[in-house]
């Protein structure tokens, strides 16, 4: 039975549902306060009827306890839920993200906060200034410096904790954090604003930014949903900050017969890469997660089963694909299969070549040593090729959208090329293919017409 007590001017109940294992009382409580301009006896009556209400919630379950801070259900939710279930690309993204948002809402109780709260954060984050003095631009030749101490660009990067990708960045000019910045000078034993200056940018963060922040909220309110703390999530009340679409960079088919060419004088590890990426379509991390036993050379089958990721707290490590849908077979040219088989030859024989130096990780794309390659390693060399050779500026990403277009130019159907690029939903290959797709459209209707004008 639930206990009232009264305490200045609310009453609090409590409800006891036993005891747990190790004989602790399971005790649930909250607070009532009677509204104004009421009789002592609209009290008695009005707060005997909440008890017997909440005792009723309780021990049917229903009891929502939504007054745990944002921040402390947050941590929770990192703990037993994100950590077991997110990949860690995703939780290293997230956490990166928790510290405004604990500035905003961490102290709210979760079943008050409201739609209105979550836009005025968006906004806050929109707003002129958000980022003023964050960024930060290298005024010396880092280069130069590393190479009258001695210092490889690896060694720096594995001392300083800062990934080559963003290092090479900075090299060039691009702006950085102020704790990168700060890494960088703490490494090098030099005050950091001798060898940095801040670009006083005075910019909101991108809508694509601020999704992030969005999609990351909304995650920890739908479990909060779920673990029965309240009863809807605000975060579906609202529509996300929309970030504007990027347009696709690809080849046409010309540039890449060209670069199909190029790519025979090219060292064999990075012509086999770069010919199977342009065959494959596959994502960066998952062409540096290939295995050999991934290739059946019987069917000339490759299967995709993990990627290869990396994070400053853990460098490279090896990770499951990112939907079920992107573990997925796809059937090889037979003069891609010859090309992997003759590189197979070749990475044995660097294998014997440097003996016991060599770890057996049984990756197709590796360094020196065996060991699995960086994952800035491919861009590097990419930006180094193509302009050497007058080709386009490219990425990665670009030969994944080269291999999507020329298959729906080709009059491959939509199903067949959103499962080789492992999309979960033909419609995602809809969306971002959707050009393509009206220019093969148009070009079937147009053939109709010729049909038909024989008649």
């Amino acid at each position: 039975m639930a206990t009232i007590t009264k305490r200045n001017n609310s009453y609090r109940i409590k409800v006891s549902l036993g005891y747990d294992t190790n004989n602790k009382q399971i005790i649930k409580s909250m607070t009532w306060k009677p509204p104004a301009n009421v009789t002592e006896k609209q009290i008695q009556k009005e707060v005997n009827r909440q008890a017997m209400l909440f005792e009723e919630q309780v021990k049917s379950g229903q009891y929502l306890n939504g007054q745990i801070r944002f921040k402390d259900f947050c941590e929770q939710w990192f703990k037993d839920y994100a950590e077991p279930q997110l990949r860690e690309k995703t939780i290293h993204r997230y956490k990166g993200l928790k510290e405004r948002v604990y500035q905003a809402l961490g102290n709210m109780r979760l079943d008050r906060i409201q739609p209105q709260h979550l836009l005025e954060f968006y906004n806050n984050l929109a707003e002129p200034g958000i980022k003023e003095n964050s960024s930060f631009i290298i005024t010396i030749d880092l280069d130069e410096l590393l190479r009258e101490n001695n210092i490889t660009i690896t060694d720096f990067c594995k001392a300083s904790n800062v990934s080559d990708t963003t290092l090479r960045g900075i090299r060039k000019g691009a702006t950085t954090s102020l704790a990168t910045a700060q890494k960088i000078a703490d490494t090098l034993g030099i005050e950091m604003l001798s060898i940095f200056k801040a670009t006083n940018e005075k910019t909101g963060l991108s809508a694509q930014t601020i999704k992030h922040y969005h999609t990351f909220i909304s995650s920890v309110l739908e479990r909060a949903v779920k673990w029965g703390l309240i009863l809807s999530n605000p975060c579906r009340r609202i529509d996300p900050p929309k970030a504007k679409k990027k347009d696709i960079v690809y080849l046409s088919e010309d540039e890449t017969i060209r670069m199909i060419d190029l790519l025979t004088k090219e060292e064999m590890p990075y012509r086999t890469m770069f010919t199977l990426l342009i065959y494959c379509g596959m994502r960066r991390g998952e062409l540096l997660g290939l295995e050999w036993k991934d290739i059946n050379f019987d069917t000339n089958v490759l299967s995709i089963n993990r990627t290869s990721q990396y994070t400053n707290e853990k460098g490279i490590y090896t990770d499951d694909v990112k939907t079920a849908s992107s573990r997925r077979s796809m059937k090889l040219s037979n003069e891609v299969a010859e090309l992997l088989k003759e590189y197979k030859v070749w990475q044995d024989e660097q294998r014997l070549a440097i003996g016991d130096k060599w770890n057996d990780t049984d990756r197709l794309f590796t360094q020196w040593n065996g060991l699995p390659m960086s994952l800035s390693t491919p861009y590097k060399w990419l930006q180094d090729f193509t302009k050497k050779n007058n080709l386009p500026k490219i990425n990665i990403h670009s030969l994944r959208h080269t291999n999507a277009t020329l298959l729906i130019r080709q009059g491959v159907n939509v199903r067949t090329v959103a499962g080789r690029l492992g999309h979960s939903v033909t419609s995602t290959t809809l969306n971002i293919y959707s050009h393509e797709l009206q220019s093969a459209d148009a070009a079937a209707a147009d053939s109709l017409s010729e049909i038909f004008k024989k008649i």
